[in-house]
């Protein structure tokens, strides 16, 4: 079957914002005024096509990213609705990493917001162009231009205005377009399909006209004939500011800024024209990189479906109907399903089988998918996400994605041994889908051990094991995930020996145990010169080495950022063996943490409280108590915003106190910001509590 549609006419692109900004409104919304929607499904009563799971619905938020694909202007849109809770922030950043551009959505009200932020940066970080979109421009302290300066204010950025609003709040009934100096205005709120485009009003003209010349000079920037004529004193035309506005989006140059209110039906379709006139399609985005699969040197593959096929899987779904599917973007070339192709990240075979188009929860068969392709296959059985499929003849590994540490843990004790199976067969499902959400057994207590990113994020995966997996379990209280780090540099020389009769065993090692940069993990060097350990004694060293570091010698916690080098050992003909060398291994690193001085780490959250300004003593007073260090204040409207940094272990129940004082007029987020040292008094507490 050919390609419907040219590569060039391809968008792929995600909605990201902070939680409650009306990312899932909007692309409701969307995929109404395309066709895709027949009756436009609403968060609020739980009817939103792309929230699909029961949780979603209930809680009115999204959790996973979902995935459908429509069309505007004979244009393919394929996209992917992210969640905005800091919990799910891995949501964001798989769907990111395999994404052409992004659709950034502001409450018009609050602005930039924390989550904002750490969605930006993470765009930033795999260079995805974008465009603003302010919402909720309907709503009473709307700010436009508070929500401008936030762009360069909070995640310094280079918004430059496409339009401008007409009215606010209860007033609010249109835009100003910039291109056409036209205003655009809509008659109804019902649906939002009738709108009209008109003079632009009298009093917003030398607003209109201010904006204009800014909209025209950061244009011109983009190309030298263009700042040339305009120089002579000609404008640009409207042809002309749409291809430099694009080329402005795909460098990165600079962000077009739009505005509406999704809920209200008001500038949706102005947003659907930016999507297909500025964000890049995959062709634009070029070739990627890779990593050759036999040579290990660099390499890369374009965008066209003559280049070797390969495709990246990233989001791994239990479908109930169709067991596990896998969301894969591919990158060149094209794939049919039935085909054999190769896990190049894990060098396994698999064979596709079912090749789907999602819609949010719904499918639709297709039989081949091209270059820039979104799709889920049906059938794989060793994929995670993050690896790489591609054409066994010409293999590559393409770039991976980075995923967070867990910060906080709950230990779960199924309560029969009927609930113990279905218990192990869940959590490896879960595990699977979600690489923020880890397994773990405690090798004293024998204890499960659930470990994610924050209250909420556990909160939905107990849920989903009661209600989906229908597994009976006791639940306890969450913990805090503590690290344990060396301190100082330190040599240590052990041997091993154990005689008893027949053949013994006998090992000796030498290490020089450091401390690591922060984030490097764990790193291991052999300096071996002249075989005094043999070579295949190496990974029993290793595997003593790892056995120790995941269970510290403080509390138990896992010991992270450590560099260990193997300088000098001995070994015996007839008594070594790995096993000698991983027992010695293993006791010469536990005394090397003992001797080095290791310390006890703790998560530190980076914490947002909005509040009327009446409780701003009473908020502060208890972030101290709490062991906070205010970062500082500002103003957003009528509330005060105090920034503060928090260890994890004293936010347990902080939502309860909040709105206790506030009498429930303040609210807070917070999210993951820094490990740093537990003063000796806690951490002689933790201590106390865990060894």
């Amino acid at each position: 079957m050919p390609r419907t549609h040219a590569i060039e006419d391809y968008r792929n692109f995600g909605i990201m914002a902070h939680i409650d900004a009306g990312k899932t409104t909007t692309t409701e919304r969307i995929l109404y005024y395309t066709g895709k929607s027949h009756k436009i499904g609403e968060v609020h009563d739980g009817a939103a096509t792309m929230d699909w799971m029961t949780q979603e619905q209930e809680r009115g938020i999204t959790i996973t990213s979902a995935a459908t694909t429509c069309f505007w202007r004979d244009k393919r849109l394929n996209i992917i609705d992210t969640p905005g809770h800091v919990d799910f922030t891995i949501e964001v950043e798989r769907s990111l990493r395999v994404l052409d551009g992004a659709v950034c959505v502001l409450d018009g009200n609050q602005g930039v917001e924390p989550q904002t932020e750490t969605v930006w940066r993470q765009a930033d970080k795999y260079d995805v162009p974008r465009v603003v979109f302010v919402n909720k421009m309907d709503k009473i302290g709307a700010d436009f231009f508070k929500c401008v300066a936030d762009i360069i204010d909070r995640v310094a950025g280079k918004p430059v205005c496409l339009q401008l609003p007409i009215g606010a709040e209860n007033t609010f009934k249109g835009v100003i377009d910039l291109i056409k100096m036209k205003a655009i205005v809509w008659g109804s709120e019902k649906l939002g399909a009738e709108f009209s485009e008109v003079e632009i009003p009298a009093d917003l003209a030398d607003q209109a006209a201010e904006y204009r010349v800014k909209l025209v000079e950061a244009c011109v920037e983009m190309d030298d004939d263009a700042m040339s004529a305009y120089l002579d004193g000609v404008e640009p035309d409207a042809a002309t500011m749409h291809r430099l506005i694009r080329t402005a989006v795909q460098r990165r140059a600079f962000h077009p800024v739009l505005c509406g209110s999704a809920f209200k039906n008001k500038g949706v379709q102005p947003l659907l024209d930016a999507v297909v006139d500025y964000l890049p399609s995959p062709a634009d985005r070029g070739e990627i990189k890779g990593i050759d699969f036999k040579t290990e040197e660099e390499t890369v593959r374009r965008p066209t479906d003559a280049e070797p096929f390969s495709m990246l899987a990233f989001k791994i779904m239990d479908d109930p109907h169709v067991g596990t599917i896998t969301f894969c973007r591919v990158y060149s070339g094209k794939i049919e399903s039935g085909a054999n192709v190769l896990n190049s990240s894990r060098d396994k075979k698999e064979r596709v089988g079912r090749m789907l188009l999602m819609h949010a929860n719904n499918r639709e068969d297709v039989k081949e998918a091209f270059t820039g392709d979104i799709v889920a296959l049906a059938g794989l059985k060793d994929t995670r996400t993050g690896d790489t499929l591609c054409d066994p003849s010409k293999a590559v590994i393409l770039e991976k994605m980075e995923f967070p540490e867990p910060v906080i843990e709950i230990a779960v004790e199924p309560k029969s041994k009927a609930d113990q199976e279905k218990l192990g067969i869940a959590l490896a499902k879960l595990a699977a889908e979600d690489p923020s959400f880890r397994v773990s057994t405690d090798q004293e207590s024998g204890q499960t051990i659930l470990r994610g990113m924050g209250e909420l994020h556990l909160d939905i995966k107990v849920d989903i094991l009661r209600r989906t997996y229908m597994v009976d379990a006791n639940i306890g209280q969450p913990q805090v995930a503590y690290r344990e780090k060396l301190t100082k540099r330190t040599e240590i020389d052990y041997t091993h020996k154990k005689q008893t009769g027949g053949t013994g065993q006998f090992a000796r090692v030498k290490f020089v145990v450091e401390p690591n940069e922060p984030g490097k993990g764990f790193e291991f060097a052999s300096k071996i010169i002249g075989g005094a350990v043999p070579k295949e004694y190496i990974p029993g060293v290793e595997k003593g080495l790892n056995s120790v570091l995941g269970a510290g010698i403080l509390a138990g916690f896992p010991v992270v950022d450590i560099k260990v080098e193997l300088i000098d050992g001995a070994y015996h003909d007839v008594d070594s063996s790995a096993l000698a060398f991983e027992i010695a291994s293993r006791a010469a690193l536990r005394e090397a943490l003992q001797k080095g001085g290791s310390v006890l780490l703790e998560p530190v959250m980076k914490v947002e409280v909005v509040s009327p300004e009446e409780y701003t003593g009473s908020v502060i007073g208890d972030l101290n108590s709490r062991r906070g260090q205010i970062q500082g204040q500002d103003m957003r409207g009528n509330a005060n915003v105090i920034n503060a940094m928090v260890p994890l272990a004293n936010m347990f129940g902080y939502v309860n106190q909040l709105r206790s004082f506030s009498q429930g007029r303040a609210n807070f987020t917070m999210q993951f910001d820094h490990y740093e040292e537990v003063p000796r008094g806690e951490a002689e507490k933790v201590v106390a509590k865990y060894a």
